[in-house]
């Protein structure tokens, strides 16, 4: 397995190239599980949460409660759809992939199983769901699985969208992303928001973002600005993403922390890297600080 022989990248960071973009997730969460990967459990709360306040403004704006819009940035096989469309959790997850059950299928009979299992625990109440990743193998499970409604194996930090994707995420209500940036930056916000905000209606979405405590949102909080969204960062609360695959990245983390003057004292010093999470929103729906807004699923 992956993790059993770890390379690591010139940021430091374990580098499980080899798992994102399988035929299916089985690897995935079978090697990230080792690590405790955590950070969709967290996205699945606050996202949801999330959703039911843009629902909230929504109607309040008088516009027609119809199912939202989410754009699932770096979607990978389709986890983050998973757990906001259907009614199940991420140990569930990691239950199934991890069975005995599953084991033995093929890649095609196990997206064909994947595609009943999904279907039967669908919430009646889910968003549209759109997932942008370069990793084609699992962004074409996703949607035959029925993850999601469209996807699309795009490099936009390099490219510009296809006529396809800028049509599939024109206004969008909502953009979500648990483990991408780093990976992609400003130039694939940009690009993705000037798609976006082409719908009828020119609207602008939200952005919810977890993002590594040592990784910089500053350039993508600026790029967002020009588009009026206004950008609060939860200050209270971080969120575990996974444990450190061994030493190497726990120092290489906890240096960078150090220069940056962060505090890691009961949190990357414990062995887990840890997110922040940002919210942007246009400033006339910015009103209720993020930290109340959430104050009920932190």
């Amino acid at each position: 397995m992956q993790d059993r022989d770890t390379v690591h990248q010139k940021s430091g960071k374990a580098n499980f190239d080899l798992i994102y973009d399988s035929e299916d997730p089985r690897e995935y969460f079978n090697t990230l599980g080792e690590f405790d990967y955590c950070v969709p459990r967290h996205g699945q709360r606050v996202f949801r949460s999330l959703a039911q306040s843009l629902r909230e403004e929504k109607e309040r704006g008088g516009d027609d409660p119809r199912e939202l819009d989410v754009v699932d940035v770096c979607c990978s096989y389709g986890i983050n759809a998973a757990l906001l469309k259907h009614d199940l959790t991420l140990d569930d997850l990691y239950a199934r992939y991890g069975s005995a059950e599953v084991a033995g299928l093929s890649g095609e009979e196990l997206v064909e199983a994947d595609a009943a299992f999904y279907r039967e625990r669908q919430m009646g109440e889910r968003p549209n769901l759109v997932g942008v990743d370069i990793a084609q193998n699992a962004v074409s499970y996703g949607v035959r699985s029925g993850l999601l409604d469209a996807g699309f194996a795009e490099n936009l930090e390099e490219d510009e969208p296809t006529g396809e994707l800028g049509r599939a995420v024109a206004g969008a209500d909502l953009l979500t992303v648990t483990g991408g940036i780093g990976y992609v930056s400003e130039r694939t916000f940009g690009k993705l928001l000037d798609r976006v905000t082409a719908g009828p209606e020119g609207s602008v979405p939200w952005v919810a973002a977890f993002t590594l405590r040592w990784v910089s949102y500053e350039e993508i909080s600026s790029a967002l600005s020009e588009y009026g969204l206004v950008t609060e960062k939860l200050s209270s609360h971080t969120f575990t993403q996974r444990r450190f695959t061994d030493d190497t990245e726990r120092d290489y983390v906890l240096g960078e922390l150090a220069n940056m003057g962060v505090d890691t004292a009961g949190k990357e010093d414990e062995g887990w890297y840890h997110a922040n999470f940002y919210l942007s929103r246009p400033a006339d729906e910015a009103k209720t600080p993020v930290q109340e807004l959430l104050a009920p699923v932190l």
